[in-house]
């Protein structure tokens, strides 16, 4: 079941129905067992992979880089049947105990959605709230030295995707397991998927700037394949949302548009299933742009116009 990665690292691959469709959970051996990092969502097929994991591997505790529900789905599943305990960061026992109410989180959605001008979008949302419902066995904090397996592990707070979410480094093999602030072969979506409002994106660039400052020999992402050159990926991220900005600022030299009608102009029409990640991102990115002052928002019959500032426009016509 498991492929080894390193000499003391393996990685399960766990998938189910939907959504990525899998996710990478790592097992690193240790003296008493195997530290695993992450679970994968709540569902039927994932529960019977790990029951066939239990059988041939002993786990020594979980460890978990943040709390979106294909990483800590079944976290409470691991504690309450197989009395496996579960590491988590305080930042993420904050977001685990926030309201998770389903249709709370819809109401949000809709309002901005609303506001940002799409039209009313069919949202099926998931109650997940009882895979939060549990007392973590211990928590980590920013810069803490955490046990995974037998080594020691740096754990780096690393912002944007999710607002708890980490990093783990380990400094004599250098290697990092990067959950889902970067990925190998996609931009991780940084979204408002819980419908509040604020500016991740900013959070995101400086995490990424962050983790510059590592040797890093081999990432192990939450999704897909290892990344080898971390540093040349990270710089290929912020490359592509450069760019992706700098769309949306010539865009908006024809004049103010909505953050749902930039998204189809950037994107195309509302057709495909990853157009909602696709409208979070362009959001994200008219949030991030407007509060370094690059554009100005309008409020015009309770929906947001972007456009350019006066300066801007007049210097581009003349």
């Amino acid at each position: 079941m498991l492929e080894q990665i390193t000499d003391d690292i393996y990685r399960l691959v766990v998938r189910y129905k939907g959504a990525m469709g899998e996710v990478n959970s790592y097992f690193i051996k240790g003296n008493h067992g195997y530290t695993v990092i992450d679970t994968g969502i709540d569902a039927p097929e994932t529960r019977a992979l790990w029951e066939r994991a239990f059988r041939n591997y002993k786990i020594e505790k979980l460890v978990l880089t943040h709390t979106h529900e294909d990483h800590i789905g079944l976290a409470r599943w691991f504690q309450e049947i197989y009395e496996i305990p579960v590491y988590v960061s305080r930042r993420g026992y904050k977001e685990m105990c926030k309201g998770r109410d389903a249709k709370a989180r819809k109401k949000r959605l809709k309002s901005l959605i609303k506001k940002h001008g799409a039209p009313p979008i069919p949202l099926k949302i998931k109650d997940e709230s009882h895979i939060y419902k549990f007392e973590p066995d211990g928590f980590f904090d920013d810069n803490d030295e955490i046990t995974l397996g037998n080594r020691s592990y740096q754990t780096i707070w690393t912002p944007g995707h999710a607002p708890d979410h980490y990093c783990f480094y380990q400094l004599e093999t250098e290697v990092m397991i990067i959950g889902d602030h970067v990925l190998n072969h996609l931009s991780p979506v940084i979204g408002l998927w819980m419908g509040e409002e604020h500016n991740p994106m900013e959070a995101y660039f400086g995490a990424l700037e962050l983790l510059k400052e590592y040797q890093v020999r081999l990432a192990l992402p939450g999704h897909g394949d290892p990344v080898e050159y971390l540093d040349e990926r990270i710089t290929d991220i912020l490359y592509r949302h450069e760019k992706r900005m700098e769309q949306l600022l010539e865009l908006m030299e024809t004049g103010e548009m909505t953050a749902f009608k930039l998204t189809t102009k950037a994107y195309g029409p509302m057709k495909s299933i990853a157009f909602a990640s696709q409208f979070m991102a362009t959001l994200t990115r008219l949030i991030y742009l407007e509060e370094q002052s690059k554009i100005k928002v309008q409020v015009k019959k309770g929906k947001k116009y972007y456009g350019l500032p006066a300066k801007d426009l007049q210097a581009i016509r003349s």
